[in-house]
Order: C-alpha cells, then sequence, then structure tokens
C-alpha cells in the first residue's frame, strides 16, 4: 500500500506518550515515535488525524484514518468494534492523589470521587474498587487528561486513575500530586483497526512484528520510557 499513513489520536499533552501537536514539531512522544517507525518500516509518511478521545474508533471505522495509535488497550469491547496489531505497549495502572491525602490503598477510596476516562480500562479498575464513587472523564473533550487532572487539583475528584505512563512525567516531588499506588493490571496497547480493513491490519502487524524482532522498537522505548521495563524482551 502506498500513501501517507494515516493515524487517529487526540490532540492533548500528555508525555511521555505524545504532545500537542505544533506546526513546527509536530506530536512528540513515545507513540508518535512509534509512529514514526512505522511509517519509516513501511516507506509511507504519517499523517495525523486529531479528534477527541470518543471519535477515535468511530474515525477508521468511517474511514476518516487508516488506523488508532492512541493509548487503546486491548479490550473484549473494543475488539467488537475493531480489529487489533499485537501490541507495541505494556502498561500498569496508577492511582494520582493530592500529595498529602492519605490515601495509599484502594481501602482509602471508600466514599471517594475517583476519575477515569469513561469506557476505558482505567475506568474498569475504578469500579473494581469497593466503595468509590467513579466519575467518567471523556465525552466531548478536547484534552481529557487535562480536564481530569484540572478536577483533582481542584479537589472536584479525589483520585485520578491512569495508565502508569502518563504519570511518569509528574514524578515523585510533584508540589501538588502523588502516586498513590500501582496496580499491576499489565493492559496491553495495540492499534486499531476497522474490520473492513484486514489488508492494513496485516501491514501494520507485520510492520510492528518487524520493529520488535530488530530491537528497533525498544530502541524506541528506552528513548521515551527509559523509567519503565520494556515488556517484550530483546531483539
Amino acid at each position: 500500500m502506498t500513501g501517507p499513513l494515516r493515524l487517529a489520536c487526540l490532540d492533548a499533552e500528555a508525555p511521555p506518550l505524545f504532545s500537542l501537536w505544533t506546526p513546527e514539531n509536530g506530536r512528540q512522544g513515545y507513540e508518535p515515535a512509534v509512529a514514526a517507525a512505522l511509517g519509516a518500516e513501511l516507506g509511507r509518511p504519517v499523517e495525523w488525524v486529531r479528534v477527541p478521545w470518543v471519535d477515535m474508533i468511530p474515525a477508521v471505522q468511517r474511514g476518516d484514518a487508516d488506523a488508532v495509535l492512541c493509548g487503546q488497550g486491548i479490550t473484549a469491547e473494543r475488539r467488537a468494534q475493531v480489529d487489533f496489531t499485537r501490541p507495541y505497549a505494556v502498561f500498569h495502572e496508577g492511582v494520582l492523589v493530592r500529595r498529602g491525602a492519605g490515601i495509599h490503598t484502594p481501602a482509602d477510596l471508600v466514599g471517594r470521587r475517583v476519575a477515569a476516562i469513561e469506557n476505558s480500562t482505567n475506568m474498569a479498575l475504578v469500579e473494581t474498587f469497593t466503595g468509590a464513587v467513579p466519575v467518567a472523564f471523556g465525552a466531548g473533550s478536547d484534552d481529557v487528561y487535562a480536564d481530569m487532572l484540572a478536577a483533582l487539583r481542584a479537589e472536584d475528584v479525589d483520585a485520578v486513575v491512569d495508565d502508569d505512563v502518563v504519570f511518569v512525567p509528574l514524578g515523585a516531588t510533584h508540589p501538588d500530586y502523588e502516586l498513590a499506588f500501582t496496580v499491576p493490571t499489565a493492559n496491553k496497547w495495540g492499534i486499531a483497526v476497522s474490520k473492513e480493513r484486514p489488508d492494513t491490519l496485516a501491514e501494520l502487524d507485520d510492520a510492528l512484528g518487524r520493529l520488535i524482532e530488530s530491537g528497533r522498537l525498544q530502541q524506541v522505548w528506552k528513548e521515551w520510557l527509559p523509567t519503565l521495563d520494556y515488556p517484550f524482551g530483546g531483539p
């Protein structure tokens, strides 16, 4: 296949996964670097289709994008809508709170308002916390991650659940937030493709397999996610 590789993702600031798009630098981060490696492997330039979170899968179903490369955990619910490549990442889930909140375990979340992106693996985890009050974010938001952090800072919610990778930049000494605990869920993230595009799925899956086998994906991981363990072994 020739022509640009059109990939859907929301336009948000969520390092080290991705940054806001700019005319000068495009998008930077782990997922854009994975996309660039895929494009190079396939000999196709990458074009980003920037849409809200809730419109990413519909975008590939409509044919507005070739695939979604944007924080898509491989779940049964999503598999009913799209097909997935092999994983390009495996992450656990973290619970972020205001510094000094006294939240250290799931038991401390009883009666607390806990935010997560709606219809996500993160929200599925929130729903397992006995006594916690789930608060869904995402519908129509241009930057759902920023919205959740703002709600946490304003004390509209008491905790935010997201994949551990997005909390990396906050570090251990952030003045406003702290990581309460991590749940080792090992969520696999894949590239989502329309069920009507088996050729595209095969093309992307094969190219991703070559990036893993050659060690190129490991190089990208070490560049952008040096504090997290690479999940696929050596080349």
